[in-house]
């Protein structure tokens, strides 16, 4: 997929997540933790970013990025979703030197995940300010939202 057409569905996907933040709002565990400052941080193959914050509060959507960050990063780097990826290399599947990630910097919380576009393009998404499965659903959910 080219850049312009990457550029369009990460815009609709900021989109469709902004509509589906409100819904948090009667999730007390979601909602006390940021108070709906959230964040996504989405990188291409290419390593191009993408960012966006969501409420009010700058310092909370600061923290929040920085998680969806390094989310991503792993996403990124692996190829694989957090919390999996950890389960690969503590669970005895990998040796954890062999880790490309150094140790102790595997961020261990669900929330960030590939997304394959099509059959040349995956997107490294981490999403933070919700309980990580949550942060997973959320663009789970907004990506099937999408028609291009």
């Amino acid at each position: 997929m080219h850049t312009a057409a990457i550029d369009v569905f990460v815009n609709k996907l900021f989109e469709e997540i902004e509509t589906r933040i409100p819904g948090f709002r009667n999730s007390e565990p979601d909602w006390s933790i940021s108070e709906g400052n959230v964040a996504i941080c989405i990188i291409t193959d290419a390593g191009k970013l993408y960012g966006k914050v969501y409420g009010t509060d700058k310092i909370k959507q600061r923290q929040f990025f920085k998680v969806a960050y390094q989310k991503a990063s792993q996403v990124w780097i692996t190829g694989h979703k957090t919390g999996e990826y950890e389960s690969i290399v503590f669970g005895g599947g990998m040796d954890p030197e062999d880790s490309p990630i150094e140790l102790p910097d595997l961020i261990g919380w669900v929330g960030g995940q590939p997304i394959q576009l099509d059959e040349e393009t995956k997107l490294a998404v981490g999403f933070s300010g919700f309980r990580g499965f949550n942060d997973i659903e959320i663009v789970r959910k907004a990506v099937a939202g999408i028609t291009l």
